[in-house]
């Protein structure tokens, strides 16, 4: 795997994290939905999973 494909892979899961986290407290500081602030909340935990198994992965690769 390229190092430079590699880190925009890492990049691209922290960044998804980021913005989907910045999405739920957005929501929640404006008083919306309960129930959406709870979904995003579980996508970020689905994306914070998935961003770790990438980053151990691509550090795996590069011995």
């Amino acid at each position: 795997m390229p190092i430079t494909f590699s880190n925009y892979l890492v990049a691209g899961a922290a960044g998804a994290v980021a913005i989907v986290l910045l999405l739920g407290l957005v929501n929640m500081m404006r008083g919306g939905s309960a129930n959406m602030s709870q979904k995003l909340m579980r996508w970020r935990v689905g994306l914070q999973f998935v961003a770790v198994i990438i980053i151990m992965i691509v550090l795996w690769l590069r011995g």
